[in-house]
């Protein structure tokens, strides 16, 4: 796999609907509602009402209070938590929408105006394509800026059915640029300090990702291709 450049105690707590469990030092955030309980994430105790409670609410409001599905992935990075994929199944052009939170938790130095979290919308319902862009977040923050125009080789099928060995990153199509852009999840009384951007990721062929390394994304982009489409030939 290579990317190219272009406090706790015990107890519970309720307040309006949100159930804290505290062990140690995290938490697990859960949301009531009629018919059972949903376990969102795993976090460190006293991060909640703030950062990652800002952000899922924010995914909250964009599907239209419509149900995801969570897939932790364990954290390799010493010092960092996991990542968590949140995976929405027909709520866009594609079967399948898949977040992810945690890429946004490490540093990066071109990450100047905003930390990343990536965003895929493809036409399947197999949710591998959901684990992968979790995977790649989980394995490569710090390291890959997850820019516009950066490209990942994956390094082999990304799932059986399809061809595609790669993702380029570039603006997510499903979301309008106020949803994507400038996500505000500082703490209370420092706004405007933690800022989150929503990166699309795309699958794409080898041939494809040659063609970015080489030509640059725009001319790619010009092409005749369907970003959703998982099963298309190379548009090159």
């Amino acid at each position: 796999m290579t990317f190219d450049q272009g406090a706790g105690r015990g107890g519970f707590v309720h307040e309006n609907g949100l159930w804290l469990t505290f062990c140690g030092p995290v938490a697990e955030r859960y949301w009531w509602r009629p018919g059972g309980i949903r376990v969102w994430v795993i976090v460190q105790a006293g991060y909640m009402d703030s950062r990652v409670e800002k952000y899922l609410a924010h995914l909250d409001r964009l599907s239209g209070g419509r149900e995801p599905r969570f897939f932790p992935v364990e954290s390799t990075q010493p010092g960092l938590r996991g990542v968590t994929e949140v995976v929405y199944e027909d709520l866009t052009d594609g079967p399948l929408t898949a977040l992810t939170y945690g890429l946004s938790l490490a540093e990066h130095p071109d990450w100047q105006h905003g930390s990343p979290e990536l965003c895929l919308s493809v036409n399947s319902t197999n949710v591998i394509w959901a684990h992968a862009v979790g995977f790649l977040a989980e394995q490569l923050r710090g390291t890959c800026p997850f820019s516009y125009g950066s490209t990942i080789n994956f390094g082999e099928r990304i799932v059986p059915e399809s061809e595609m060995t790669a993702f380029c990153v570039f603006a997510p199509m499903v979301l309008e640029r106020d949803d994507y852009l400038g996500i505000d999840v500082g703490v209370p009384g420092h706004e405007g300090h933690d800022v989150i951007n929503i990166q699309g990721m795309y699958p794409i062929h080898e041939v494809e990702r040659q063609f970015i390394n080489e030509h640059g994304l725009e001319a790619f982009w010009k092409s005749d291709w369907e970003p959703t489409d998982v099963l298309r030939r190379p548009a090159i």
